[in-house]
């Protein structure tokens, strides 16, 4: 049986090449005099994301057809915007690791790490602008802000203990699924697809989104360290309801949901008793079986796409996000 990383691999076979373009812009198109912007934005660029945006754009916009390069332009720029929110995200989260790494914050400092998002999301707006393309504007200028409001939602849900799965739906939705649906508008506008084909596409980028978070979130407690990124239990830490905490909640006994709660607004609980209820209530198999309805029905939403290697790629990528260390 093939490895996660094996089929991540031929995942991204069809657009290789591609892709490769847009790993090189990222880098050459982030060019500071200024030594401290260079020297975070290598370091944040280079820090081995899986350019998962990028990816579902250059595979949107093959699968539908389209010839030219400017899927490459788009792409990079989409990834700007995304680790600009990365920046951004570790400074409230205070988040001291990433993918296996000291985060910007932690090195140099909360004022570097909010001060080169901000640059990054100004470069990004640069390119935005030079496509010259209106759709493309309103696309990504309303992503961004969407992004804004998801992170202030966010913030307002942190040690609350009421935070049901409609709310953190709304989290998912702006935090998450808005730039994997950004992508996909996006390849969709330049491919010439239709308002109907767009939406369908948006559909399957937010389940993306959606099932990835899901699964991100299970890892939090079901995953093994040094494969996920990041120190287990950090969700708890930041006093973030979860959906396996929203879960247990629902189906635990009165003194397992006082544990729970008070783990939440405490932001220190027992993470080995947490993870204890979490199983034994059924919560994180409830999960992964709510992130594979949500691949499920992805997966549908391209079944207007002609037969060819990026469709099949674009179907694996959404059936990997529930494969991931679980």
């Amino acid at each position: 049986m093939a490895t996660v990383a094996e089929k991540i691999k031929e995942i991204i076979a069809p657009v290789a090449e591609d892709l490769m373009a847009v790993d090189k812009a990222v880098i050459d198109d982030l060019q500071s005099d200024i030594p401290l912007i260079k020297k975070i934005s290598d370091y944040i660029v280079s820090a081995g994301g899986k350019r998962m945006r990028p990816l579902i754009l250059l595979l949107i916009a093959r699968a539908m057809g389209y010839k030219g390069k400017e899927h490459v332009f788009l792409a990079t720029m989409i990834e700007y915007v995304h680790t600009a929110s990365l920046l951004h995200d570790d400074v409230v989260d205070e988040t001291d690791l990433r993918r296996g790494k000291p985060t910007a914050s932690f090195k140099w400092g909360n004022p570097a790490a909010v001060l080169v998002g901000d640059f990054m999301y100004s470069r990004a707006f640069q390119l935005m602008v030079k496509t010259g393309n209106i759709r493309i504007c309103e696309i990504v200028s309303g992503a961004v802000n969407r992004v804004s409001e998801g992170e202030v939602i966010q913030l307002l849900n942190v040690h609350d203990t009421t935070v049901e799965e409609k709310r953190y739906f709304e989290v998912i939705e702006r935090k998450t699924g808005v730039l994997f649906e950004a992508a996909a508008r996006m390849a969709a506008t330049i491919s010439g697809a239709t308002k109907e084909q767009e939406q369908r596409l948006a559909n399957y980028a937010l389940a993306l989104g959606t099932a990835f978070q899901i699964i991100d979130d299970v890892l939090d407690y079901r995953g093994v360290e040094g494969k996920t990124g990041k120190t287990l239990g950090t969700d708890l830490r930041e006093g973030k309801m979860t959906i396996p905490l929203i879960y247990a909640l629902r189906a635990c006994n009165k003194e397992d949901a006082d544990e729970i709660k008070e783990a939440v607004r405490r932001g220190d609980g027992d993470l080995q008793k947490i993870t204890k209820i979490l199983e034994e209530t059924g919560a994180i198999d409830k999960c992964i079986e709510k992130a594979k309805e949500v691949v499920f029905s992805g997966i549908n939403e391209i079944s207007f796409l002609p037969s060819s290697t990026y469709k099949n790629s674009l179907i694996e990528l959404l059936s990997l996000t529930v494969e991931r260390d679980i």
